[in-house]
C-alpha cells in the first residue's frame, strides 16, 4: 500500500516540474519590470502626497530639484508595528 502512495508522490512531482514552464511565464508576465536605474543616476520625477495635519497636500521632487538636497528612504514596515 505504500509502494502506491510513493508512486502517487512520483507522478505529481513528474506533473508539477512538467507545468512549471507553463505556469511561470503567467506570474512573469504580471511582474513589474526591473528598475533600469543605477547608483549616482538623477531619480525620476514622482509625485507624492503628505498630511500637514488638515489635509493632503502634493509634493513632487521637481520641486526641489536645484534648490535643496533631498534623501528617500524607505523603511519597510516602519510604524505600523508590522
Amino acid at each position: 500500500m505504500r509502494k502506491v502512495g510513493i508512486v502517487a508522490e512520483v507522478v505529481l512531482l513528474l506533473l508539477l516540474s512538467l507545468m512549471s514552464p507553463i505556469v511561470r511565464p503567467l506570474y512573469a508576465a504580471d511582474q513589474p519590470p526591473p528598475p533600469k536605474l543605477k547608483v549616482g543616476d538623477v531619480a525620476p520625477d514622482f509625485k507624492l502626497q503628505y498630511f500637514t495635519g488638515e489635509d493632503l497636500k502634493d509634493v513632487k521632487l521637481s520641486d526641489y530639484r536645484g534648490k535643496k538636497n533631498v534623501v528617500v528612504a524607505f523603511f519597510i514596515f516602519a510604524f505600523t508595528g508590522g
